[in-house]
């Protein structure tokens, strides 16, 4: 064998290896993904959660039901609470001059909100949540049903 051949059948050697190597490598494993939030109570005894949707991978935005108070509320919050960012909690309700909003917004940790409306009975509501730039949440929704 001739030194250009055992250079060949040397270098076909070590590429197959190396394939094999790579295929029987273990891989790196793929991060976990964020546990989403759950609703933490913020707005108080005698509600319920009706609706939610998620902030994109940053968090949930719930809409929540008292009966006995006839009132929606809303809370944005984030699944890893860590150094504060923008968030916020909108909810509103009605058309032109029956238009109402109750909005929270600012840097927070954890979560934003709780925001209020009253005599949402009946009433459909639209309620959003924002971190840092990321929305979720649903226009027009439970209706008669909040």
């Amino acid at each position: 064998m001739t030194f250009s051949r055992r250079v060949t059948v040397t270098g076909a050697a070590v590429f197959a290896l190396a394939g094999a190597a790579s295929v029987l490598a273990p891989t790196a494993a793929a991060a976990p993904p964020t546990a989403a939030a759950a609703y933490n109570g913020a707005c108080g005894s005698g509600y319920s959660v009706v609706n939610s949707a998620p902030v994109a991978n940053e968090g949930t935005v719930f809409l929540t039901y008292s009966p006995s108070a006839r009132a929606n509320c809303v809370v944005t919050i984030r699944n890893n609470p860590g150094s504060s960012r923008y968030m916020s909690a909108v909810l509103s309700t009605g058309r032109g001059a029956d238009f109402r909003t109750s909005r929270d917004e600012g840097y927070y940790t954890r979560y934003a909100g709780p925001v209020y409306l009253t005599g949402t009975s009946g009433a459909c509501v639209s309620w959003f949540g924002e971190i840092d730039g990321q929305v979720g949440g649903k226009n027009n929704t439970n209706c008669g049903q909040n």
